[in-house]
């Protein structure tokens, strides 16, 4: 990088600065991760707007890594975040010491050589993945917590520590052996996620037909789901039908970039099921199509740059059982064609068809089975603007 290029943006950049986190730990921000050796201090010439600080822990004695733990952060431009590590609670605790952060800036130059620079070869890649989130979004939908966490933190349901709680609650006792599978199962504590520790994601309704629906109806609203689409939008995005893509003002919406880079980067497997049945219901909304020209034109974008960025064969190895995403992008596809959709969103889905088609080697035309995507030999020379 040119020396005056990074001058500026040293001056002009966001600074986070951790401190004592320890050496060999696993740090990343946004899309690139770092393994921390014993001069790291934290990350200079960060770009303002949303990131996502992302972390695992090390045991020292054994060098085993720990679950990833993110957080959604907004920064402005010159502004200095200071964060000590907790070593009770491999955790990060940002300060809110006004004092330290104002030494912490006067003392910028002389921390220069312990930070580490914004990786910017990455930053086309963060900013395609997230051009729809702003700050609200994130921290409305991640955990009250604070935190993004890879592996649940859950607790018992009941807490019963003696033997006549288990009685009352008519639960087997454990003073003998288990008489079959069922009854091991059974004395096993009914766990919860710890409050405060769930991403705070939307409820979307699994009945998609409306109260007192005939068969017909339901049969109807079962194959196509606008109505399941419209409920959802109505509820959290009747002003704004783009911000189930990203931005929005209800508290409680669902977003497809949320989930996927909370998923793709903080490793939270909740996250991919929600961006699947989110991503099931705008692709199976025939009607919603028709009527939703600018909400799909959208949609394409975005999985345009999310699909770009997952390997070829993810799906296959993930979820091929289901074959979730060839018959979702099948159905997509079909409905992108029907009479009454517009011309412009046609002309780009049958555009990202070819890229996707492309890309995971799968045939959209063929009558998928349930076992996995069919393969295709494309053409020589086929090309994808």
């Amino acid at each position: 990088m040119d020396p005056e290029v990074a001058r500026g943006l040293f001056e002009e950049g966001a600074t986070i600065i951790l401190l004592g986190v320890p050496e060999g730990t696993e740090l990343g921000l946004d899309y690139k991760t770092w393994t921390l050796g014993p001069r790291f201090r934290g990350v200079k010439m960060i770009p303002p707007g949303l990131h996502f600080l992302h972390y695992c822990s090390t045991n020292s004695t054994c060098g085993e890594i720990g679950p990833k733990t993110g957080l959604f952060l907004s920064l402005k431009p010159r502004e200095v975040i200071i964060a000590h590590w907790n070593k009770t609670d491999d955790d990060l605790e940002f300060s809110h010491n006004a004092e330290e952060v104002e030494r912490a800036k006067a003392n910028l130059q002389e921390l220069d050589p312990y930070l580490g620079p914004y990786p910017y070869d990455t930053l086309r890649k963060w900013v395609s993945l997230t051009d729809r989130l702003s700050q609200e979004v994130a921290s409305t939908l991640q955990p009250l917590s604070g935190r993004v966490c890879a592996f649940s933190d859950v607790v018992p349901e009941l807490q019963l520590k003696h033997t006549e709680d288990r009685a009352k609650e008519n639960l087997p006792h454990n003073d003998r052996e288990c008489q079959s599978m069922k009854e091991g199962l059974d004395r096993l504590p009914r766990m919860k996620q710890r409050e405060g520790t769930e991403l705070r994601f939307s409820y979307i309704p699994k009945q998609v037909y409306p109260p007192g629906a005939t068969p017909a109806q339901i049969t109807k609203y079962s194959m196509d789901l606008s109505y399941a689409l419209n409920c959802v939008l109505d509820s959290h995005y009747k002003e704004q039908p783009l911000d189930i893509l990203g931005e929005f003002k209800s508290s409680y919406n669902t977003l497809l970039q949320f989930a996927f880079v909370c998923f793709l980067i903080g490793n939270v497997y909740e996250a991919f099921e929600h961006w699947k049945i989110l991503l099931s219901m705008l692709c199976r909304s025939e009607e919603a199509m028709k009527e939703k020209k600018d909400l799909y034109l959208g949609l394409i974008a975005v999985l345009y740059h999310q699909l770009g960025e997952i390997p070829p064969d993810f799906f296959v190895d993930i979820v091929s059982q289901s074959n979730f995403l060839t018959s979702t992008l099948q159905d997509f596809f079909q409905f992108a064609i029907s009479p009454g959709v517009d011309c412009t969103l046609r002309k780009r889905a049958e555009k990202f068809k070819v890229y996707v088609t492309k890309k995971f080697r799968w045939d959209f035309d063929a009558d998928l089975d349930e076992c996995a995507p069919v393969v295709v030999d494309l053409p020589e020379g086929v090309t994808v603007d």
